[in-house]
């Protein structure tokens, strides 16, 4: 609940405020000074899982020798 302490604003004044207010909020809270940034979205492990995995097919094991 938001009070208004002092002042008298405008319903367009108060409605620009709660705005401000309800956008802040849905961003999440802020990370603390000093703290290490979330690591980003291509080195999470998860995303390897996220397709479907398929089953190798009954000739897969002569597709892995590389001559060399």
């Amino acid at each position: 609940m938001i009070k208004v302490v002092r002042g008298n604003p405008t319903p367009e004044e108060l409605a620009a405020a709660l705005a401000v207010v309800r956008a802040r909020a849905a961003a999440g809270p802020e990370p603390a000074p000093g703290a290490a940034p979330p690591p980003p979205g291509w080195s999470d492990p998860a995303r390897i899982a996220r397709g479907e995995i398929r089953r190798p097919g009954p000739r897969a094991w002569a597709r892995t020798y590389w001559p060399g």
